[in-house]
């Protein structure tokens, strides 16, 4: 028999080769078939794919025994100190703060104040740029700040889920007629790089948690859908943004 603690460390390894094994497959099936040439650099793929199911492995352990206990105890703590407030900022400042130094939003903010410049919307300084792409950041962190503070009233209040989504959606088409085109793809980019390794374990657990200690409500049906705020809300803020610097 296997020791039980040895089967839990080894499973998320065993879970990390069943998620990348397509990947592989994909790669060698184009690789060696359509393409017909050899892998190239195979030993620094192999090392590469090593580390990557290594770290993808200590990732989800991580989350399994950290991020998610973390996020769940949270909740039930600041339902049984029963001050909203603390529990709204909590909310706010966990979406902001994860938000403003992702790498991904990083890299596209940069990207979108140099094509900015090279269309002659802003200043070509190093400074415009950086202005620009430091707006467009802080503006991204504000909206999924707000997004997840939303989706905690949500759970507080008993919204319909839909309803909130469909209104949301329906505010994003209205907002893309009247935002500068250059700015609505930016926008919609937007919602799909603000949910981080961080931000989707801790706003999950959270908003489980927070479902679970409230006398009511399902943690199905009502401790999910904050993700989903954090998606929208972006493409909202951004356009807005737009609106008011290009206007």
């Amino acid at each position: 028999m296997i020791p039980r603690r040895l089967q839990e460390g080894v499973r998320p390894l065993l879970e990390a080769v069943r998620d990348l094994t397509p990947i592989v497959l994909v790669i060698l099936f184009f690789q060696e078939l359509v393409l017909q040439q050899p892998v190239p650099h195979m030993e620094t793929m192999l090392g590469g794919l090593a580390m990557v199911l290594i770290g993808l492995a200590l990732f989800v352990r991580g989350l399994e025994i950290g991020l998610f206990p973390v996020g769940e105890a949270m909740a039930h703590a600041f339902v049984r100190k029963g001050n909203a407030l603390w529990l709204l900022s909590f909310a706010f400042l966990l979406g902001f703060s994860t938000t403003v130094a992702e790498p991904a939003l990083i890299a596209i903010a940069g990207k979108a104040a140099e094509i900015a410049a090279e269309a002659q919307m802003i200043d070509s300084s190093r400074e415009a740029m950086d202005g620009y792409a430091l707006g467009l950041r802080l503006t991204v962190a504000l909206s999924v700040g707000c997004a997840i503070l939303l989706g905690v009233l949500r759970i507080l209040f008993d919204w319909p889920l839909h309803y909130c989504i469909i209104l949301g959606y329906c505010l994003v088409v209205g907002m893309t007629a009247m935002a500068p085109d250059e700015i609505i793809g930016i926008a919609y980019d937007s919602g799909g790089v603000t949910t981080s390794t961080i931000t989707v374990p801790m706003v999950t657990a959270l908003g489980v948690g927070l479902a679970s200690s409230i006398r009511g409500r399902n943690p199905i049906i009502d401790g999910f859908g904050l993700i989903a705020f954090a998606s929208l809300l972006p493409m909202i803020f951004v356009m807005a943004y737009g609106i008011w610097l290009l206007s």
